[in-house]
Parts: C-alpha cells; sequence; structure tokens
C-alpha cells in the first residue's frame, strides 16, 4: 500500500481528497524576456476597445462553466453593486484609481491581466444594463445618484469619458510565443483571499479546442467514479491534463509539473476534437477498464486520492490499450496489486513525487506491470 506522508500538501476547499506531493510549493524558475510600457487610456476608449474585443478579459471555455455567463480571472465578475458604484463614483469626482495590467498578444489584441472588475464595471454602466436591469448608480453620492450613463449630465459624463486608467503592458520576447511568462506574472499578482489554481489560470490564459476535448471528458462517468466529485477548482481537469502530458511527451518531462503542463498545453490549445479522437478514447477506455477490473477506489491506496498513482496507473494502462484490447481483467487487477506493493513504485509515488527520476521509475514500473495483460 502506498503510505501517505505526513506533511504532505493536500488540496484544500474541494479537493481535501487529492494528494498531490511538491505541487503546492512547485515554482517556475526560468528567466524570462520581457518588455514593459505604460499606457495612458480615457475611460470611453477602453470601453470601445473592449466591446469590440481589442481588449480582452480571458474567458473560460463553455465547457467549464454552468452558464453562458463569461468567466474569466479571479473567479468571473465578483463585484457587487456597492463595489462597482463606488468604483465609478471616483472616476466621476476625478479620483486616481489603481491601475491595470494588459498583455500584448501576438495578434495585438489586449488581455486584461488584472483589472477586470474596474474594466467590467465601466463596461456593464456604459451599456446601460446590469443582471438584466437597468444599470442606475444607486450607492453614489447626488449629483450622481440613480443615473444611468446616458442621464448622466453633459459635464460629467465628459469627465467619466475622459478619466484616464494607467496601464501597465506585457509583452514576451523570449522565449518567443510563449505564455509561460505571463503565467508566471498572473501567478505573483494572484495573491487575494482565494488564490486561483494552476489549472484556472491555465483555462484563461491557453483557451482553445483542446480544452474543450478535456471539458467532454471530465463528464465520463468512469473518470467520475475514479475521481470523484466534480472539482469546483478544476484539479479534476488539470490531471487529465497531466495523463495526456505524460502520456505524449513523457521523453521530454522536466520539473516544476505546472511548467511542464503549461508548455504541452500551450503546444496543443488548437487542437481540435477529431485531432484527439485516438487521445480521448484511450482516456475513456483506459477509466472503463480500470473501474470495472479494480474499482474506483484504484487511486485511493490509503485516504486521499494519489496523483501519482493515477498518473502512471493510467499511463500504464492507456500504453498497454495501444497495442490492443483488455479482455482478461483477473490480469489486469492482479498487475496492479502487484505495482502497489512494489517498494520502489511506492517510494516514487509518495517522496519528490515531482523529481525527474520519480517520474520516470513510476511511469516504468506502471508500463512494465501492465504490459503483459492479455
Amino acid at each position: 500500500m502506498v503510505n501517505e506522508q505526513p506533511g504532505a500538501e493536500v488540496e484544500k476547499e474541494d479537493d481535501e481528497h487529492v494528494l498531490d506531493v511538491d505541487a503546492e510549493g512547485e515554482v517556475l524558475s526560468v528567466i524570462y524576456e520581457i518588455t514593459s510600457y505604460g499606457a495612458d487610456y480615457p475611460v470611453d476608449g477602453l470601453v470601445k476597445r473592449l466591446d469590440r474585443g481589442d481588449v480582452q478579459i480571458p474567458s473560460f471555455n463553455p465547457a467549464y462553466t454552468d452558464s453562458d455567463e463569461i468567466r474569466g480571472f479571479q473567479r468571473g465578475f465578483v463585484w457587487n453593486q456597492p463595489q462597482m458604484d463606488r468604483f465609478i463614483e471616483s472616476l466621476l469626482l476625478g479620483l486616481p484609481v489603481p491601475g491595470i495590467f494588459l498583455v500584448r498578444e501576438k495578434s495585438n489584441t489586449l488581455l486584461v491581466l488584472d483589472g477586470q472588475q474596474r474594466l467590467r464595471s465601466l463596461q456593464l454602466y456604459y451599456s446601460g444594463i446590469h443582471n438584466g436591469r437597468e444599470y442606475r448608480l444607486k450607492y453614489a453620492q447626488a449629483p450622481f445618484f440613480g443615473k444611468t450613463y446616458e442621464e448622466l449630465d453633459d459635464e460629467d459624463r465628459r469627465r467619466l469619458d475622459d478619466s484616464i486608467i494607467h496601464a501597465t503592458v506585457l509583452r514576451q520576447d523570449s522565449p518567443s510565443g510563449s505564455q509561460q511568462a505571463i503565467y508566471s506574472i498572473f501567478e505573483r499578482l494572484n495573491t487575494g483571499g482565494s488564490p486561483l489554481q494552476p489549472q484556472e489560470i491555465r483555462i484563461a490564459l491557453f483557451n482553445g479546442p483542446f480544452l474543450q476535448v478535456i471539458g467532454e471528458l471530465n463528464d465520463d462517468p468512469n473518470w467520475r467514479k475514479l475521481y470523484g466529485p466534480p472539482s469546483k477548482r478544476y484539479k479534476d481537469h488539470e490531471l487529465t491534463l497531466r495523463v495526456f502530458a505524460l502520456f505524449e511527451d513523457f521523453d521530454d518531462y522536466f520539473r516544476p509539473v505546472k511548467g511542464f503542463l503549461n508548455r504541452y498545453l500551450e503546444n496543443n490549445r488548437e487542437r481540435t476534437t477529431v485531432e484527439s479522437v485516438e487521445l480521448a478514447n484511450l482516456f475513456r477506455s483506459a477509466s472503463q477498464h480500470i473501474v470495472a477490473a479494480i474499482g474506483a477506489r484504484a487511486f485511493k491506496p490509503v485516504r486521499a486520492l494519489n496523483a501519482a498513482v493515477l498518473d502512471s496507473v493510467m499511463v500504464g494502462v492507456m500504453r498497454r490499450l495501444q497495442v490492443g484490447e483488455i479482455m482478461n481483467l483477473s490480469q489486469l487487477r492482479n498487475a496492479y496489486e502487484a505495482l502497489m506493493e512494489n517498494a520502489d513504485y511506492r517510494a516514487a509515488t509518495t517522496y519528490s513525487t515531482a523529481a525527474e527520476e520519480s517520474v520516470v521509475e513510476r511511469i516504468q514500473l506502471s508500463t512494465d506491470a501492465f504490459a503483459s495483460v492479455q
């Protein structure tokens, strides 16, 4: 049996049942070359750029949401109306407001790295609608109280339109075309009361068809039996991504895991459902066989779901399925039980699980264990 290490980091909140040793303390240590400069934008210009899509608030793939509402960094739009009104009132009064961070992408669109609550508040006020109702300032002093944007006095409307918001604009120069630096910057800016988890940041930065594939696989009934209830912080999506990355790019693995996963997802973000059919089918088939032969607790050798057991067993079974169907479930179960008793495997799934040697050891042991299953 795999022993749970004292002091090992366990995912908080809804992921308390996931044991992912070393994940919390990992730091991306690559040195980047980044160009940054300041730019002052009038409020009405920013709103127009948002409406046109020239400035974009990173959005979650629809497969990751329970509604059609746009969700982005900082867990979507979370300000209430008092917060929104007071921010808008500050601009109407001519008071300075905090700056924002933008990322210039290759397409020359600007991605909002920090400041979406302020920008969305302005966009909603200018549109005149908030939560399906006419947007009137309820938490502002006279002469602004109760007014829509269109009802503001001409002088006040011009003052709001001409108010300046300072932006720090970032562009990664090296490595060329990579978003790793942007990931690192946001991770460091992301120090609020409920910081985003790595996969939440990836969903916004690397949104594309491949994340849709992962989102659809997350509903697979056998995967749900193995993982448990859906994760509100997308840990289950991250572990699917991890299985794919180790299955396809095992020879190029490097730590920290988050950097390895970022690179893999960035390289595959535009990969379509059609291009992912074989990979997705192997994932579904592996989940089905593991549930049938071993049971729902296959990745929970003690109490918590062990992420290192999950990634290695899934990759090992997927590799075996590449060469043909598994017919003998008893052999699959016996191979699994022998693997769990292997001292080297237990060490590689318990101590320093992100280290290159641990990853190589457990993936190879799992591959060997299932290779002879008929």
